[in-house]
């Protein structure tokens, strides 16, 4: 019987062919696999491809935004400047390194200037020479002497890019220093310059913690050119599929441009934090606002704090948080050790290098509120709401460094407001309550001589508040009474007869009593109060007005007339005015900006001018868009605005305004406090105008006076103003032809002579109405002078309105009670005058002897 046999060697060869069969399947399916995925991949890559290609076809990545440039410095001679300090400014300005705007050569002592064809100026140059830090004298290119010579505005701000209200100063990679580079790389990327745009082992880290839920875990993987591509085209999710399409777009990125124009992007694009209400996007934006200065100025340092705040721009924000900005800073430099970037010992003097931040203060360095009315008046200009991104260049009125100055003045003086709140708010016991409502603030300087506005600050913070104070509508208060004079002397000159002699002057009597003054035909009254219900009788209009009287005042609103007083006030730009008795008193809103320019009318010689901030709207390559004038208008005779600035120097010397000279500012300057719900002070010098206002934004009381408030922040800013070689050459005001300035004695209201040279003050007059006999003489008849001392005869001590306005308007109908400046409010009770003494009848004075902060019964002299 035959035997089968079996042999392995055909088990083995099944088996053979099963494992070929099962790696031929896998092979398909891989193959399967990468086609589909080659297929998907290539879908989303031309997908992304478009995304990225529309992007770049929409424009530039980074628009070129409008940007907002200061007023050119001029420099003259005897000016207290070094060639040196130019050259820094021209340097800050753009000279040299961008040729087209202008070049300089600093040789010693003498520096040449030869502006651009992009410049601001013409291209006419200059060689100013200096001498021990004094400029001597300033050379034209054709050989002519100059008395003086502007240099280029310095560049502000940009416009903001969006709603969002990003900034960004845009940079090329040459201007971009080499530290930074090696900075950023350092800790961000080290193989940026080599990897082509992925580095595949950290995504992987990051995938596996992504896959476990760790999201605690912050490598990521992602290279500069991810970071790039999801800032520019992804939201900042954190998901798998975010990633994929980050990858895609970085390849797409790294296809189309060189790792130097990718950084570049980089640097541009990468957002620092905030500063105020504005996200900081860029390293340009980020070097101005964390250290005031340009890019290319960075050390180090400096440069590894901006590389180390990338990771986390509010937690290591080194204006809050300094310790750990200088920790991730050290951590940075010892990654620039590591690459070779920098040696140990340029680390450790790194290292030691304190914060050295610009100052957090936005409001002295932009002027953000100066900025939005500027864009304010250009969109109605230009009527095109899209400004930012013209790419023009709008150059204004703003003084950078008295922009400095009035912020910080601010910041200053309202620290004292602060805390004079709190102790309205504070219990017997001590206890400080909560909830507080801390006033606002404004403060505005204008060259008195052409309304150029040198300063603006709209708010205590523009970060918390954008509203605009400078242009908001309040009761003027006691700033307003000058007018009121101006007003009387505009009358006298006239021909129009006013008081006892006819013609009103410094020392014309004006009355001081409890009057019910009537309106509107009879059918309304209007009985105003002082401080206290005090009155003082028959006095002087320069005693009047120094201390801010108000019946007293009135009472000559009445002889000129409400509506004259009114027309003069609408013709000065507070055109709110209307011909009521209350108008005497400020009681009509005007914006702290209007009453800057209202008193251009007499710093100005009678002629207003309507504060301005647009000088001139150039395109990209220099060329003018629009130039703007101001508008000046004469209202006034240039003989009655002295005499009225006569009677506002009284004011600031031995008036409610001598606040300031206690605080130090002594040079010639005329002024005005003023309180009504808010507290006010309006004054000048011969190169100044400055306005402060302090309220609430509720409109409720400050209960605050403008001596008390408001004076000291003036005070702040003018001593800071004077110390500036723009504004230290304050003069005396200069009479016009046909006043004369003479000495009064005190006691009589007569010229002073050498019998009484230590009672007396100054007092401008016009030509022919000074009093003609002096102290010594005491010539006047006896009956008069027994007038003087005795107060028979004259005037009625309780005068009745004996006209009425032709068209009157009415007024709240709550009687207005303005306090007198540097004081609280006064009792809403007219009182009987008091019984004054012998000597109060001969000053032309009186009142309680107990008045709270007196101010110095004689002016100093200058």
């Amino acid at each position: 019987m035959p035997v089968k046999l079996k042999y392995g060697g055909t088990g083995t060869a099944k088996s053979t062919d099963f494992r070929n069969r099962i790696l031929r399947g896998v092979l398909v399916v891989a193959l399967a696999c990468l086609l589909i995925f080659a297929a998907v991949f290539g879908y989303f890559y031309y997908k992304y491809q478009k995304v990225v290609d529309d992007r770049l076809a929409s424009g530039p990545i980074f628009a070129n935004v409008s940007q907002i440039y200061a007023a050119p410095r001029e420099v003259r001679d005897g000016q207290k400047l070094s060639a040196s300090a130019i050259a820094t400014d021209l340097r800050q300005a753009g000279y040299n390194s961008n040729t087209q705007l202008g070049t300089f050569q600093l040789n010693g002592d003498s520096i040449f200037i030869k502006p651009g064809p992009q410049s601001f100026h013409t291209t006419d140059g200059a060689t100013i020479t200096t001498t021990g830090g004094v400029v001597k004298n300033i050379t034209a290119e054709n050989g002519a002497a100059l008395s003086a010579y502007e240099l280029e505005p310095q560049l502000i701000t940009a416009l903001s890019e969006d709603k969002n209200r990003t900034k960004r100063r845009l940079v090329s990679y040459k201007e971009i220093p080499p530290r930074l580079v090696q900075a950023v790389t350092s800790i961000e990327d080290r193989r940026f310059f080599d990897h082509g745009g992925v580095d595949y082992h950290s995504m992987l880290g990051w995938v596996w913690h992504d896959l476990r839920g760790d999201r605690r875990w912050t490598g990521g993987g992602s290279t500069l050119t991810m970071q790039l591509s999801r800032g520019i085209f992804l939201s900042p999710e954190r998901r798998i599929k975010r990633k994929l399409i980050e990858i895609l777009i970085t390849f797409q990125l790294e296809a189309r441009f060189t790792k130097q124009q990718i950084f570049e992007m980089y640097a541009n694009q990468i957002n620092l934090g905030h500063r105020g209400s504005y996200d900081i996007n860029g390293f340009g934006e980020a070097s101005q606002a964390f250290f005031g200065k340009d890019l290319k100025q960075l050390d180090t340092a400096e440069c590894a704090l901006l590389a180390g705040t990338i990771q986390s721009p509010s937690r290591l924000n080194p204006y809050r948080h300094p310790e750990r900005a200088m920790a991730r800073r050290n951590i940075v430099l010892d990654s620039m050790v590591e690459t070779g970037a920098i040696t140990a010992a340029e680390a450790t003097r790194a290292k030691a290098e304190s914060l050295r931040l610009a100052p957090p203060n936005v409001d002295a360095s932009e002027a953000p509120y100066f900025v939005d009315l500027v864009h304010d008046q250009l969109v109605q200009r230009i009527s095109d709401q899209d400004l930012a991104h013209q790419n023009l260049r709008i150059y204004t009125s703003l003084d950078p460094e008295l922009q400095r100055a009035a912020s910080e003045a601010v910041d200053i003086g309202m620290k004292n407001v602060d805390e004079m709140v709190r102790k309205q708010h504070r219990t017997p016991k001590g206890a400080q309550p909560t909830d507080i409502t801390y006033p606002q603030v404004s403060l505005i300087a204008l060259n008195p001589h052409t309304g150029q506005v040198l300063a603006l600050v709209g708010g205590r913070n523009y970060a918390v508040s954008q509203l605009d104070h400078a242009v908001a509508k309040r009761p003027t208060g006691s700033i307003f009474k000058p007018f009121v004079y101006a007003a009387a002397y505009n009358s006298s000159l006239n021909g129009t007869s006013l008081g006892e002699g006819g013609v009103f002057t410094a020392i014309t009597q004006l009355n001081d009593v409890p009057t019910n003054f009537t309106f509107d035909n009879g059918r309304q009254t209007y009985s105003p109060g002082n401080y206290k219900g005090e009155f003082h009788g028959s006095v002087t209009a320069i005693y009047a007005l120094a201390h801010s009287l108000n019946n007293a005042t009135i009472s000559l609103g009445q002889q000129v007339g409400f509506d004259n007083v009114a027309a003069l006030a609408r013709a000065s730009g507070i055109t709110a005015a209307r011909g009521t008795p209350s108008v005497s008193l400020g009681a009509y809103d005007a914006t702290p900006l209007d009453m800057a320019g209202a008193y251009t009318v007499f710093a100005n010689g009678g002629v207003h001018l309507n504060p301005w901030m647009l000088a001139s709207v150039r395109n990209a390559n220099g060329d003018i868009v629009s130039d703007y004038s101001p508008d000046a208008k004469q209202v006034m005779d240039p003989r009655a605005a002295y005499l009225t600035q006569s009677l506002l120097e009284g004011v600031m010397n031995f008036g409610y305004g001598y606040e300031v000279r206690k605080r130090g500012f002594m040079a010639p300057a005329a002024g005005k406090t003023g309180t009504s719900r808010d507290a006010w002070f309006a004054a000048y010098t011969s190169n100044l105008i400055c306005i402060v206002w302090i309220g609430n934004d509720d409109y409720s009381d400050v209960k605050l006076s403008g001596a008390l408030a408001a004076a000291p922040i003036w005070a702040e800013f003018m001593n800071r103003a004077i110390k500036l070689p723009q504004y230290s050459d304050v003069k005396p005001f200069s009479a016009p032809e046909g006043v004369t300035t003479v000495r009064i004695d005190k006691t009589t209201n007569l010229l002073a002579d050498s019998s009484c040279p230590s009672n007396s003050f100054s007092a401008a007059f016009l030509d022919g109405t000074a009093p003609q006999n002096s102290c010594s003489q005491m010539t006047e008849s006896p009956q008069s002078f027994i007038q003087k001392i005795f107060g028979i005869g004259g005037s009625n001590p309780n005068p009745q309105p004996n006209s009425q306005p032709a068209s009157p308007a009415t007024p709240p109908a709550t009687p207005i009670h303005t306090p007198p400046d540097g004081n609280a409010p006064e009792s809403t009770q007219p009182a009987q005058p008091k019984k004054k003494n012998f000597f109060q009848k001969i000053f032309g004075g009186g009142g309680d002897k107990n008045k709270q902060q007196p101010p110095p019964a004689l002016p100093p002299q200058q």
